[in-house]
């Protein structure tokens, strides 16, 4: 896989060293709480995985599906969202997971569904931030990295489902994906 990457963004080490200072600075802004981590399926579930072991505090953990992308490599501009947790969501402090926040188009769906069905404080934790492709009016309240506008691929991040078990985060070379 790493010959398909035109070069390394992030390493392992890198990425590895913001995720435990992310979750050391959860930790300090939660202590005292259980607050409930949900996943933005697919391409968070590894940084989620490694996010919620480095929280020092009890927390639950659950699962969704939104995506604007489909097997593109920009948002269609159209939220789909598949979740079931209206009633798990109710009165509690939530942190959402994401991969990336690109156009912002899906986050800002998702959190505008969730605070209509009364979470107690929503925010929301993005390992990549791409803020010069925002369309949306959104902005994480915890980042990982800001990242310049590539189309990046590994640690969970994919194109059409392949690249996600690379352990860096690279830019695709554009010929694997045009």
């Amino acid at each position: 896989m790493k010959e398909d990457m035109a070069y390394i963004l992030l390493t392992r080490e890198q990425l590895a060293a913001r995720v435990r200072e992310l979750g050391q600075q959860i930790t300090r802004d939660y202590s005292g709480e259980k607050p409930l981590f949900i996943c933005v399926l697919k391409g968070s579930v590894i940084f989620y995985a490694d996010l919620v072991r480095a929280v020092e505090l009890p927390v639950q953990l659950e699962f969704m599906t939104a995506s604007s992308y489909g097997s593109a490599t920009v948002s269609s501009g159209k939220v789909h969202v598949v979740s079931e947790l209206d009633d798990k969501i109710k009165d509690r402090h939530v942190i959402l997971v994401e991969d990336i926040i690109d156009s912002g188009r899906t986050i800002a769906f998702v959190k505008s569904d969730m605070l209509q069905k009364g979470v107690k404080s929503l925010k929301v934790c993005s390992l990549l931030d791409k803020p010069s492709r925002r369309v949306a009016d959104v902005t994480p309240d915890y980042v990982g990295f800001e990242v310049p506008d590539e189309f990046v691929v590994g640690y969970g991040l994919d194109f059409n489902q392949d690249y996600r078990n690379f352990p860096d985060i690279g830019v695709l070379k554009p010929e694997k994906y045009q």
